[in-house]
């Protein structure tokens, strides 16, 4: 694809040579000649003189380099690689060795795999791409265009919405962790009564689990991303377009809000609300309620700002201690 045609797909605007040939989509220490690469973040622009890529997505014209001008290049990188990577998509219809129940309704256009199992009265909208060894359980409605890969689960009355993405070895719908104490300190396991329930837009990453109520539902709302191995326990509230990274866990009954971004292996003590547009930085313990659009960090988690001058501080308390030991055999 020509420089100039791949900038008219992504709505760019070329700077020097608009007939370079682009083969791939490639980030900058690792591309060759013919490849884009991008610059989305201005501290990387030097490593942009070793390149060897023949053009780059930038803000801004870039010197001895074809440039494509992007208002988001970290943006339209994702779109151009759209264009060169096409996976493997499974032809229409039914695997002969997948087991569907009578009841079951599948959509128009579905692909299902090899060793499927999908129970009693499921439903499950137009052009599903289901791969091997998927389980849905009885009862689970399913939207349109869903893609569920090797080895996810929906177990039973769950909801997945439209376009919702399951990547290997999601579990929607596991029971939440609920046991009551007997007397004589044994545990007895409470029913989990509720649903899961998926919304629109929603990618899950694998190894991730998002547990059922005990009663009433959890739910990942509309847009949401979460990464591979978090977990989510039951009745949480997941808010629209959050983005939850690895290795995060969230207590029951945790809330979300809109736009709240958790790092990697932050914990969530649960019955507790994360308001709107909160960031909360890797390793952190979240065990109260987070202010909407507030910045926090470590644990117990307080303002992320603050936090820093303490890390810092934290590292000179030897010295420090030694000083106040040297003052006070002055003193006395």
């Amino acid at each position: 694809m020509k420089l100039i045609e791949l900038a008219a797909a992504l709505d760019c605007r070329v700077v020097g040579d608009g007939s370079i040939n682009i083969t791939g989509v490639v980030g900058m220490e690792k591309a060759g000649e013919g490849h884009l690469t991008f610059l989305a973040n201005p501290k990387y622009a030097p490593k942009l003189k070793d390149t060897q890529a023949s053009a780059v997505l930038a803000t801004q014209a870039v010197p001895d380099i074809a440039t494509l001008i992007s208002p988001n290049p970290y943006l339209d990188f994702a779109r151009a690689l759209e264009l060169f990577y096409k996976p493997p998509k499974p032809k229409v219809g039914i695997h002969p060795t997948a087991a569907i129940a009578a009841t079951a309704l599948i959509g128009d256009g579905a692909s299902i795999g090899a060793f499927v199992a999908i129970g009693e009265n499921v439903v499950i909208g137009k052009n599903a791409v289901i791969h091997p060894h998927v389980v849905v359980y009885d009862g689970v409605v399913i939207g349109n265009n869903v893609l569920l890969h090797s080895h996810s689960v929906v177990r039973e009355f769950c909801r997945l919405g439209d376009n919702v993405v399951l990547q290997n070895g999601v579990v929607i719908g596991g029971d939440g962790f609920g046991f009551a104490k007997r007397r004589d300190g044994t545990h007895y396991k409470i029913v989990q009564s509720g649903i899961a329930v998926v919304e629109d837009d929603v990618e899950i990453q694998t190894l991730t689990s998002v547990d059922r109520a005990s009663v009433g539902e959890t739910r990942v709302q509309r847009g949401a991303k979460i990464d591979s191995l978090v977990q989510i326990g039951h009745g949480c509230v997941v808010g629209e377009d959050n983005i939850i990274c690895a290795q995060t866990g969230l207590a029951g009954s945790s809330i979300l809000e809109r736009n709240v971004l958790l790092a990697g292996q932050v914990g969530v003590s649960g019955h507790l609300t994360i308001h709107e547009g909160a960031i909360v930085y890797a390793q952190s313990g979240i065990g109260g309620d987070v202010d909407a659009n507030s910045r926090v960090s470590g644990s117990p988690a307080f303002d992320a700002s603050i936090w820093l001058r303490s890390v810092t501080a934290f590292q000179k308390l030897p010295e420090m201690v030694k000083s106040i030991r040297e003052l006070k055999k002055k003193v006395l």
